[in-house]
């Protein structure tokens, strides 16, 4: 409720709340292919929180360097999806959890709900 009475007095002071797709100009395919990145990155960020693994050894694990791996966990758009994959399945993920991974990720069309607001 508090947040509808905050875009209701945004938008009379001439803002406008639109989807991050819609802002950026984005295609549904463009905006599926951030999201598949985004959920492989938060599944990795979980697998090495709840296995006690530290950035630098993952990156020991994947054979790359920590601060490559914080890019991957933040979803950098120089980190590939097959490289997050890879150091999923290196960090123990299965494959099968890697698909349940992406089933809550909305297909090209679906709006993520991530909205951001813009004077016009």
């Amino acid at each position: 409720m508090k947040e509808a009475r905050k875009i209701a007095r945004l938008e009379k002071a001439g803002w406008k709340t639109v989807t991050v797709q819609d802002f950026l100009g984005l295609s549904d395919e463009d905006m599926a292919i951030i999201e598949v990145k985004v959920a492989l990155a938060k599944r990795l960020r979980d697998q090495r929180a709840r296995s006690g693994l530290t950035q630098t050894q993952v990156a020991g694990i994947v054979k790359t360097s920590q601060p490559r791996v914080a890019k991957m966990e933040a979803a950098d758009r120089t980190v590939s999806i097959d490289l997050l994959v890879k150091a999923l399945v290196k960090t123990g993920v299965s494959v099968r959890e890697i698909g349940r991974s992406l089933e809550k990720v909305p297909t090209p069309g679906e709006k993520s709900g991530r909205t951001r607001r813009a004077h016009v």
